[in-house]
């Protein structure tokens, strides 16, 4: 296999060397439902600034159909998407040739390239001889027969997880896994024992970690062991499998294969979107809290209208009867909605939002708030839930984004099954704490000061974060914010300026040497105290750090009885509670 796929390799450097109006950007398996669609297969990001767009694809479609049909995928299909500047060109495969798929996406960009650069191309015939090769040893029938044993089952379908080294039927509690190439013979399979568990997929550009702890603690209140996958772990009732980012489908195989699971809430990022797309293909919710700039310029993904459409990928990953929650407050989501044939539910701050009141006159699930309750209708009837004071994670009505967050976990725990007592207990139990929620706006008490660590990192969601603390009063106010270097200098001044509505008299720009992504030390730190200035902050306001931890020591040094700190935390974050309180130094 390395042989062929070397020889392959090798043909692709023709790839733009000749040309800077022609440039394979990058290349990926996709091993389920994306930005694209809901198949399987490859994926080619190319950028053409120079070129005929129009023609580039054309060229595509004729040349990856030609290399489907010489080996053999007469039935797999081939899509194209554009973007300012390039394109996603992807084509479809069976499920055990995802590797031969990338080389086969390869071939067929060759041959492209070849065509619109007026170069000499390989031989045809070599090339897809080695392609074939490639397929036979990655080629694996009973993987495809127990994939299709799985979907057609007679009395009921259920759902298949699969990627290089494992294969499993179902999930939590009703899951098998086995070796890839070690499966049984379907008719050797216990069916019976087999089944799928409530699956909720939480994505959005702000309060995903949050509404997936929230909706957990949810779970938990009904009686279930419930799991997560997020940014910082998975877990299973009170069990971390492991730390990481596992907001891709990684995690969610991870967690799904876990025998103890009965109800699983999956932080689902635009990256794992993007790579590699989403892990399942019969959730029974999905929520997509909202959409705001953030991460745009890879992938294709330039503009907030093209992340509302990776993010709305969710909708791919419901079962028919599955349902979408949304929220109604985001004009991105809105338009969004408007090219997704999903069940929606939709929720709102606004009680007489038009579209809380056109769900009710439908006959369709929606919640909203009203006065200080959250009320859920079921399609009949309104039901009150909860008081918002009564969530400690609103801070007695100020956050109005955890207002969102509760009310987008109560449509997906109703989606799930959950009971309305079950609800309102997790809602009221879930504190917005170090413990429950590490990282979102967490308080302590310091020399009489109340003290805020947050993970607020762009516009939207560190404006979300100030005017919740706006209400607050003080007698001084601190504010410590450090960015990531691969925001652009344009990024960090808009973040900034919104993090300044605090109107700090001290601000601390911590750096993030891990972080720098290109830039030099000093730079974030140079940019956020030039908007301070241009915002009307003087000098001797304005302090340097070299990290958060060692930023935050220097603010907490400095606070006083009746203060506020406001500490957005991307690094570090557990020298700093340390510092804040000592039984969270571990």
């Amino acid at each position: 296999m390395a042989e062929s796929a070397d020889t392959i390799e090798t043909a692709l450097d023709i790839r733009c060397s000749e040309s800077n109006e022609l440039v394979l950007d990058d290349f990926r398996m996709l091993t389920g439902p994306g930005l694209l669609w809901s198949n399987v297969g490859a994926n080619l990001d190319i950028l053409c600034p120079n070129k005929n767009l129009d023609e580039v694809i054309k060229v595509w479609h004729q040349q990856a159909r030609r290399v489907l049909d010489a080996i053999g995928w007469q039935g797999e299909s081939i899509i194209d998407r554009r973007f300012d500047g390039g394109a996603n060109l992807a084509i479809s495969s069976p499920m055990d040739q995802l590797y031969s798929a990338m080389f086969a996406c390869q071939t067929a960009w060759h041959f492209t390239a070849a065509q619109l650069l007026g170069t000499a191309p390989n031989n045809f015939d070599i090339m897809t001889d080695d392609l074939n090769k490639v397929m036979q040893r990655e080629a694996n029938p009973a993987l495809v027969a127990l994939i299709n044993a799985a979907n057609n089952h007679k009395n009921y379908s259920i759902d298949v997880l699969c990627d290089d080294d494992e294969l499993s039927l179902g999930h939590g509690t009703g899951s098998q896994t086995w070796a890839v190439f070690n499966l049984p013979l379907p008719e050797d399979v216990d069916w019976a024992s087999l089944h799928d568990v409530p699956v909720a997929l939480i994505t959005g550009t702000n309060g995903k970690t949050t509404s997936t702890r929230l909706c957990s603690a949810i779970g938990t209140a009904a009686g279930l062991t419930a799991g997560i996958t997020s940014t910082e772990f998975v877990r299973v009732g009170d069990h971390i499998l492991d730390y990481g980012d596992y907001s891709g489908p990684g995690g969610a195989r991870m967690l799904l294969r876990d025998k103890r699971l009965e109800v699983a809430f999956l932080e689902v990022a635009r990256g794992g979107i993007l790579r590699r797309g989403l892990p399942l293909r019969r959730a029974r919710a999905a929520l997509v809290t909202n959409v705001a700039a953030d991460h745009l310029g890879q992938f294709g993904v330039n503009t907030v209208e093209e992340l509302a459409v990776a993010k709305f990928a969710v909708h791919r990953t419901l079962a028919s009867d599955g349902i979408l929650v949304l929220n109604a407050d985001d004009s991105y989501v809105v338009d969004e909605a408007r090219h997704t044939k999903a069940n929606l539910c939709w929720f709102s701050l606004d009680a007489r939002h038009p579209l809380i009141d056109e769900a009710k006159t439908c006959g369709l699930t929606c919640a909203w708030q009203e006065q200080d309750n959250l009320v859920y209708f079921d399609g009949k009837q309104a039901h009150t839930i909860v008081k918002v004071q009564d969530i400690p994670m609103t801070m007695g009505g100020a956050a109005d984004y955890n207002i969102r967050n509760a009310l987008g976990a109560l449509c997906l725990a109703k989606a799930m099954g959950i009971n309305n007592e079950a609800i309102a207990t997790g809602l009221c139990s879930f504190n917005n704490d170090a413990k429950d929620n590490p990282g979102r706006c967490n308080e302590f008490t310091l020399n009489g000061a109340r003290v805020f660590v947050d993970f607020a990192h762009n516009p939207h969601s560190i404006s979300a974060v100030t005017n919740a603390m706006a209400s607050i009063p003080a007698n001084r106010r601190f504010l410590m914010i450090s960015h990531a270097g691969d925001r652009s200098d344009q990024d960090i001044l808009d973040a900034t300026k919104c993090a300044l509505s605090l109107n700090p008299d001290i601000l601390m720009a911590a750096e993030l040497p891990q972080y720098l992504r290109g830039r030099e030390l000093g730079e974030t730190t140079a940019l956020t105290h030039q908007q301070a200035k241009q915002q009307g902050m003087l000098a001797h306001q304005l302090l340097p750090s070299v990290g958060p931890a060692a930023g935050a020591q220097e603010v907490l040094k400095q606070l006083q009885e009746g203060d506020l700190a406001l500490l957005l935390v991307l690094a570090e974050r557990q020298q700093v509670f340390a510092m804040l309180d000592p039984e969270l130094a571990d």
